[in-house]
């Protein structure tokens, strides 16, 4: 047996696990942001809706990851994380208002926050057996297939009859499949750190290196500007530049780009190191004014680079993580990392949704400065690490 097939089982097994969590919820995504709308939401609510759910999905790892290093239950956290995150999606079936659905949509950012940290810890152990650049990569063009077959299930049910509570409730099939699978992956791999190089957890001078604040400092920037697709999905329906039955459509095209450059990403990372970060968010950072004042031809091009740069943000902004921290401190550095990104995205979010609704073009200036201003920390970083430092 070839001494990678052990970590590559695991990766392949982690990333069926995350196609059919993300057909799940990602398929929800897609139509979550309309529906807000159509049951009575303004611009604002669903830029704080978007905002407030990812605040707590990304400020709760911070807890999250201390306590996985603390306890060592990573199966656990992760599987409990999953089953919040999942269930919430076919209870939206049941939503009358956009009170309800908000608070779902809360709840699912909720049971993400709960299984990501102690999850990327479990899949950096098996990534750094094969290359970090491309076992995040792998992983996410995995997760991508669920999020590219999730839209396009709830487009056809939309399509064909009109109903958005039938969308939310068949995506209950993918949520169980994939919690069958993990529970599979946690009998085969009950202790993953075996598949981790010993070169690879010789510690590190400092638990979390000064490098790892600057890093975080950039990534919170990045997440700060990006602009999340339910607000997208929001002018989209409010603006009527797009029929309501094909915006899900879109994010499927988008969710099939991200799965597309988080292989190149990967795999570039591993090859080219930190510069490949300044390539990928040069190749996103514009997609914005396309998306919100283009016409059908930029709104295609403007999702596209947006797919890119999730693409990148779900990939390689996790796997330089990995290379930066020793195991016994990883699960405290991915949830800080997540936190600060997530409290970023949040406070980018509800400020990006209020000027929405008053001044479009400061919106998108707001969202073009910030995530410009990560350059030089990013350009910082490309440099060689100074050994007493890092």
């Amino acid at each position: 047996m070839p001494k990678t097939a052990g970590p590559w089982r695991l990766i392949l097994l982690l990333g069926l696990v995350s196609l059919c969590a993300d057909a799940t919820y990602e398929g929800a995504r897609s139509i979550s942001g309309a529906y807000l709308g159509i049951l009575g939401a303004s611009g604002t609510v669903v830029g704080w809706v978007a905002g407030l759910g990812e605040l707590i999905s990304y400020g709760l790892r911070l807890l999250i990851g201390v306590l996985s290093d603390r306890s060592q239950r990573y199966w656990q956290l992760t599987t409990l994380g999953y089953v919040i995150n999942t269930a919430a999606v076919p209870l939206m079936a049941l939503a009358g208002s956009w009170q309800v659905l908000a608070a779902l949509m809360i709840g699912e950012r909720l049971g993400k926050a709960v299984r990501t940290p102690p999850r990327d810890v479990l899949l950096s152990h098996a990534a750094l057996g094969v290359g970090k650049g491309l076992g995040f990569g792998i992983h996410e063009a995995l997760d991508q297939i669920g999020a590219v077959a999730g839209p396009l299930l709830v487009t056809a049910i939309v399509a064909a009859s009109g109903s958005y509570a039938r969308a939310f409730a068949a995506l209950l099939l993918p949520a169980v499949v994939g919690l069958g699978v993990l529970l599979i992956s946690q009998a085969g791999y009950p202790n993953p750190r075996n598949l981790e190089p010993v070169l690879a957890q010789e510690p590190e001078q400092q638990a979390l290196p000064t490098r790892f604040w600057i890093y975080l400092a950039a990534v919170a920037l990045i997440g700060a500007g990006f602009v999340d697709f339910p607000l997208i999905a929001f002018h989209w329906q409010q603006s009527g530049v797009l029929p309501v039955a094909h915006i899900p459509l879109y994010y499927g095209l988008a969710m099939g780009i991200d799965a597309v450059a988080a292989l190149g990403f990967g795999y570039g990372l591993d090859r080219l190191g930190m510069p490949i970060l300044l390539l990928a968010l040069l190749s996103w950072v514009g997609c914005v004014p396309l998306l919100f004042w283009g016409g059908p031809v930029a709104l295609l091009v403007g999702i596209l680079l947006w797919g890119v740069g999730m693409g990148a943000q779900e990939s390689i902004l996790k796997a330089v993580v990995a290379g930066m921290v020793a195991p016994e401190h990883r699960g405290r550095a991915y949830g800080l990392f997540q936190a600060g990104y997530g409290v970023a995205w949040f406070a980018g979010s509800a400020l990006m949704g209020s000027l929405y609704d008053q001044a479009l073009p400061l919106m998108i200036a707001l969202s073009l400065g910030l995530q410009l201003a990560a350059i030089p920390l990013l350009l910082l970083l490309a440099q060689p690490p100074n050994p007493q430092s890092s």
